[in-house]
């Protein structure tokens, strides 16, 4: 999704938010300052106001790229879309596929991203045609969002549309063998966790979250312009209220950054380990967030991890923002999709 980006200090640990979220557009001089300033107050007693206000700048700043989106998605691939995956309404899910194919296929499951409190699925159906256009099945299921549901939920929601997906494979040619988790921003994190925890049974346990897959059937996880510890918040940043109303949304917790437990079981890098699948995991040079995906790429090729990346140097240009590969017509997205595309067709193989 496409929110307006400004420059801000490396690991905010915002997921896909919006500066424009702290500077509602619209509002000027004293009526803006008085807004921001109630905004703050609420944020003593709740972080629903401040949590409405990010999901409406993702909705205005996604039309226009949703529009080119889909004007780009190829012909040739068939959908079933909000299939229902488990009882709760959000727990639905869209399937892409080439319309001619005849058997089962290497899966993606995209978990869309969104600060944990906003986006959604439907944002990027034209990418995943184009992602599926390359003769892989997508999944792409739906989550409950903070504050209507708290931490692990969408963790929980992914391993059930991973169940799901299994039970009708041979309908949405789906390889059960060959499945590669995937997502962006907050939605990189639950790939991760979900990841983790098939791997690592330990954690598993620590989560409450049993696994819906074996180990052998993941083959990769895709992770891009992700937050994958949100220990390393800025308190100096812009966003700082924003970030704490979508941690404290997400945790139930307001003194979230005080939660070791919490912070602990969402930071993936700390349970990791050998096991964790062949990962692919790109950012922007000029991406708040380039810190994070950098580290989790250092510390799983510490555990001697089949790592990829795609990462691009300070100097840049055009300095590619967070969510830089859902920029259709970029040369630096249609890159990025030929390395994702290869790396999937390399660990599915």
């Amino acid at each position: 999704m496409t929110v307006p980006h400004e420059a801000a200090p490396e690991d905010t640990g915002a997921s896909r938010t919006p500066v424009s979220a702290a500077r509602p557009a619209g509002l000027r001089g004293w009526a803006g300052r008085a807004v921001l300033g109630l905004l703050r107050a609420s944020l003593l007693v709740s972080p629903r106001p401040t949590v409405l206000l990010v999901r409406r700048q993702f909705a205005r700043g996604v039309v226009e790229r949703t529009t080119r989106l889909d004007a780009q998605a190829p012909a040739g691939v068939a959908a079933v879309l909000d299939e229902r995956y488990g009882p709760g309404a959000d727990e639905v899910l869209d399937v892409f596929h080439p319309d001619d194919a005849t058997g089962p296929l290497p899966t993606v499951v995209w978990t869309h991203g969104g600060a944990f409190v906003g986006g959604t699925k439907d944002e990027l159906r034209g990418w995943f045609r184009l992602l599926a256009s390359h003769g892989v099945t997508v999944v792409a299921p739906r989550y409950t969002r903070a504050p209507e549901a708290r931490y692990p939920t969408p963790v929980r929601q992914v391993t059930a549309a991973l169940r799901h997906v299994q039970e009708h494979a041979a309908r949405f040619h789906v390889e059960p063998s060959r499945l590669v988790l995937a997502g962006d921003s907050a939605g990189a994190q639950i790939s991760a966790q979900v990841a983790t925890l098939t791997t690592v049974p330990s954690y598993a346990r620590t989560l409450g979250v049993a696994p819906t897959v074996h180990p052998a059937q993941l083959r990769g996880v895709l992770l891009c312009c992700g937050v994958f510890d949100l220990a390393r918040l800025d308190p100096r940043s812009p966003l700082r209220d924003v970030l704490r109303a979508c941690g404290w949304a997400y945790s139930g917790d307001r003194r979230f950054l005080d939660d070791e437990a919490f912070l602990s079981s969402m930071s993936v890098g700390r349970h990791v380990t050998a096991a964790f699948p062949s990962t692919f995991v790109t950012v922007g040079n000029a991406d708040p967030l380039r810190g994070q995906s950098v580290a989790l790429a250092a510390t799983l090729e510490g555990h001697g991890v089949d790592v990829e990346t795609l990462f691009f140097p300070d100097a840049h240009t055009p300095a590619l923002p967070h969510e830089y590969q859902f920029e259709p017509g970029s040369a630096d997205a249609d890159a990025a999709l030929d390395r994702l595309v290869r790396f999937v067709r390399r660990c599915t193989a």
